[in-house]
């Protein structure tokens, strides 16, 4: 069982996390006025002492917490140290990203810091400080307190002594004038850039108090990084864990090469920073020239899992394109061939979201001395197996040749293959539309593609596209992209869900109706006893051979009313195909 503080914005993405799992975690505000909506967890509210703390954690068997509370709320995340160590449970803390400290804003560690001259000060500090702050006014400061706009906050403001004259809410807009600011380092998500940028274009001085500082041995800065850390601590929580991309393992690698090359260090596991802004740890390995990450593909069935990803950093003398930061593809990395990639044909199949990851974490570790005018950095990577292994993915398919793709837009591949079949599928259907033809097909996979592909015999091979089962999602990416003409070839065991309105028809979403097989029947005027047979391809043996053209229109009419709607700018051609090949009807 998890024990979540929360109340802030991290504690509602902990939330969302933990709901992935679909298992009972108990969620804990102080006030319990966060609006958070909980599917599998039970908030509690109040605030929990030391005694209270250890006694939720013995009687309802708590083996995690994660401390997801404001920065600043230091008794409670020293209670949290206090007891999980006597109770010997792991804690995650999940911290805020923060900027860098700014050298021309004045840094306090105390409000009796607080410079004393200036004439007007907006504390932005909360309404718990408004009692450190009132020396200030007895050294003639005047004070102006903005507060939230909460009758629990206004009336802890008046007992504090702070009159109506000196508050202002959060809620009214902009930034009251003042000669002074003073605020909390309460990182991104507490619109610490923002209320600095503002304070700077008002020309107020900027005076912060930095945040205490608590050591965890479990830290992360974002919702992958709790996934992954529960995964870790408490594997039994998800029944499925999440992977790398590719583009996280080569990024990885290219920090671990950097930073034995140009600093002696190799650590076996190196902080990447992630599309999202947030930091992950990702293990890394050395050898002769260059470093690697094992891909861990999690439960996500990848034929890329356990590959080594390896990057080789060089130094350039003569950057070439203006670029000082060079990113190639070596062996076992594809080559793209065809246009509709984020790069023209010849390039390594290294896409722009794995480029700007490495190039970003790169950025962090290389400086100008390790430039210098007119040096660059090229940085190989290469996947020794990606020859063989590319040849089980889509990349034949896509014009992609001689090796693997280096992929991934989060950095996360989460332990849903539809998020990476359905990238898969978005990338076919740009291909298909850049190769000119003026019709995609789109089938369930090898068999029916076989079949179908007789009828189009003057199609290039890019314009077939396999759908799996995501039928819903494939046609919505058809219409996005704007494509005109769109044939969906469907076998029996899919269409009859479709029919029914499943545009997802894995097993584990839809499954064969037989009531609603029976009234396509009756429509057909086919009525027949079907209670015995276990799979949809059984019908062509059960129903007439006179009869079968139109049961087929039937379930095709069926899905054609489902089908359509999803792809309002083009034309729809459905056809349905049985066990042998033949087509049995098509519907515009």
């Amino acid at each position: 069982m998890i024990l979540v503080f929360g109340g802030t914005t991290e504690g509602r993405k902990a939330a969302e996390v933990l709901e992935e799992g679909g298992s009972t975690y108990y969620y804990s505000t102080k006030t319990g006025e966060q609006d958070i909506t909980l599917h599998h967890g039970q908030r509690i509210d109040g605030a929990l002492d030391s005694e209270a703390m250890c006694r939720f954690c013995r009687e309802h068997g708590i083996r995690l917490i994660v401390d997801a509370a404001h920065p600043f709320a230091s008794v409670l995340h020293q209670t949290i140290i206090s007891v999980a160590s006597s109770l010997q449970i792991p804690v995650v803390r999940y911290e805020r990203i923060y900027p860098p400290r700014d050298l021309y804003i004045t840094w306090i560690a105390d409000y009796s810091q607080v410079p004393t001259d200036i004439k007007t000060l907006l504390a932005t500090t909360g309404v718990q400080s408004i009692s450190k702050l009132k020396p200030l006014e007895e050294k003639g400061i005047k004070v102006i307190y903005r507060i939230l706009n909460r009758e629990s906050s206004i009336q802890l403001a008046h007992q504090q002594g702070a009159t109506d004259e000196q508050l202002c809410f959060y809620e009214d807009g902009s930034m009251p004038d003042a000669d002074a600011i003073l605020l909390k380092e309460s990182g991104e998500s507490g619109g610490f850039s923002e209320k600095v940028a503002e304070a700077k274009a008002k020309g107020m001085q900027i005076i912060v108090m930095k945040r205490p500082e608590f050591h965890f041995e479990n830290s992360i800065n974002g919702p992958y990084g709790l996934r992954r850390m529960v995964e870790k601590l408490l594997p039994e929580f998800y029944p499925l864990h999440s992977g790398l991309t590719t583009g996280t393992c080569a990024t990885a690698a290219a920090i671990a090469a950097t930073k034995r090359l140009l600093y002696g260090e190799t650590p076996a596991e190196v902080p990447v920073l992630l599309p999202n802004g947030e930091t992950i740890t990702v293990p890394v390995g050395y050898s002769d020239g260059y470093a690697y990450c094992i891909k861990e593909a999690g439960d996500d069935p990848d034929v890329t899992n356990g590959i080594e990803v390896r990057a080789r950093p060089t130094p350039d003398p003569s950057p070439y394109g203006g670029e000082w930061l060079v990113i190639a593809g070596g062996e076992g990395v594809g080559r793209f061939t065809l246009p509709g990639f984020d790069y023209p044909p010849g390039e390594a199949a290294i896409n722009k979201a794995p480029r700007e990851m490495i190039r970003k974490n790169i950025e962090r570790l290389i400086t100008p001395l390790h430039t210098g005018r007119g040096r660059g950095w090229v940085f190989t990577i290469s996947v020794p197996q990606g020859e063989e292994i590319a040849k089980r993915t889509f990349n034949p398919r896509l014009g992609i040749e001689g090796g693997i793709s280096i992929i991934g837009v989060s950095g996360i591949v989460k332990p849903f293959s539809e998020e990476a079949f359905i990238d898969s599928i978005r990338k076919c259907m740009e291909v298909a539309l850049a190769s000119g033809t003026d019709r995609v097909v789109i089938n369930s996979g090898g068999k029916s593609e076989r079949f179908v592909k007789a009828l189009y015999p003057e199609l290039p091979q890019q314009a077939f596209v396999e759908y799996g089962n995501y039928i819903g999602e494939t046609l919505k990416i058809a219409n996005e992209i704007e494509i005109k003409n769109v044939t969906l070839g469907v076998m029996l065991g899919k269409a009859v869900k479709l029919a029914e309105g499943h545009l997802d028809t894995h097993s584990k979403k839809a499954t064969m109706n037989k009531a609603f097989i029976l009234q396509m029947l009756h429509e057909a005027g086919c009525d027949i006893d079907i209670s015995d047979i276990t799979l949809a391809r059984e019908l062509w043996e059960r129903i007439p051979e006179g009869e079968r053209t139109e049961f087929a229109h039937t379930v095709i009419r069926h899905c054609y009313e489902h089908c359509k709607p999803l792809l309002p700018k083009g034309e729809l051609t459905l056809l349905l195909i049985g066990d042998e090949g033949r087509i049995y009807g098509n519907c515009k």
